[in-house]
């Protein structure tokens, strides 16, 4: 199952939040941010951080995305450049 951040950067435009304000606001790193952009694996600890930044829940920031979904895709793309 893949991670999904897209409504982390949904929240940020709707909060008017630029991702070097809640990298600093939220005290971290710049590796981490650049994993979440990435939709990359972080600790819990980095998620409760953004969280407690943007004062939400996990859930309003990230999702988990189904492997066959993005199995489905991947065929799609490989066979549209067939």
């Amino acid at each position: 199952m893949k991670m999904s951040y897209n409504k982390l950067w949904k929240l940020l435009i709707d909060k008017q939040m630029k991702k070097s304000d809640l990298r600093k606001n939220a005290g971290i790193s710049s590796s981490s941010l650049a994993k979440l952009t990435k939709d990359e694996n972080v600790t819990t600890e980095v998620l409760a951080k953004i969280c407690r930044e943007l004062k939400c829940d996990v859930a309003d920031i990230m999702e988990f995305v189904p492997d066959e979904i993005t199995e489905k895709t991947s065929n799609q793309e490989s066979h549209l450049s067939d």
